[in-house]
């Protein structure tokens, strides 16, 4: 049962962040400007698809930090009902050194303040479980957009594509021109938006 639940919660966490608005703080911002420095990269490939991705590195920031805030309080909902649960765990004490709730996470004298410890641990794991996978994101799409150069300057890339050249075969708009950045969303399985508004 206590597998269950949280495998249950582990889970809530991946889908609250996109649902729960929060407003960044300066930890938040930080972090945002480290990854959009990273996924910027410092390839052509990169930094070309980082353009159709986000247009400008203020809006990266902006929609990271909005993001990392997001994580952020979803980890700290999820860390507290995860705390409750062990904490109303009458098996505790089983699976934890036959140590009781408070004498586990607790750090004071009489170990009123487990409660406290144990939301702020589990809240650093659930926040570093998302910044593990954003950095998984972020590496996947800088794979994606040398991978999407590549096929771009392939002089064989149409006999492989039912002979469309490499703008005919990912473009979607008039003039085929989000090409590049669409077989790099495609790849990396991170969302697009078209630059040039077409």
């Amino acid at each position: 049962m206590k597998i269950l639940l949280t495998s249950i919660l582990g889970a809530a966490v991946l889908v609250l962040p996109a649902a729960a608005p929060a407003k960044p703080d300066e930890t938040d911002k930080r972090a945002a400007i480290a990854q959009c420095k990273t996924e910027r990269g410092k390839t052509k490939a990169t930094r070309q698809a980082f353009k159709a991705t986000y247009q400008s590195f203020s809006r990266c920031i902006h929609r990271n930090a909005t993001e990392e805030a997001a994580e952020r309080r979803a980890a700290a909902r999820n860390a507290a009902k995860q705390c409750k649960a062990e904490r109303s765990d009458s098996s505790f004490g089983s699976t934890h050194d036959g140590k009781t709730f408070e004498e586990f996470y607790g750090t004071n004298k009489n170990g009123k303040n487990a409660y406290g410890k144990c939301v702020s641990t589990r809240a650093r794991e659930l926040k570093a479980a998302e910044d593990a996978a954003d950095a998984r994101e972020v590496q996947a799409f800088k794979n994606a957009a040398k991978e999407c150069a590549a096929e771009r300057s392939d002089e064989d890339f149409a006999a492989g594509h039912g002979g469309k050249t490499f703008e005919q075969f990912y473009g979607t708009n008039k003039n085929k021109r989000n090409a590049f950045g669409k077989c790099v969303s495609s790849k990396s399985q991170v969302s697009y938006t078209d630059p040039f508004g077409l």
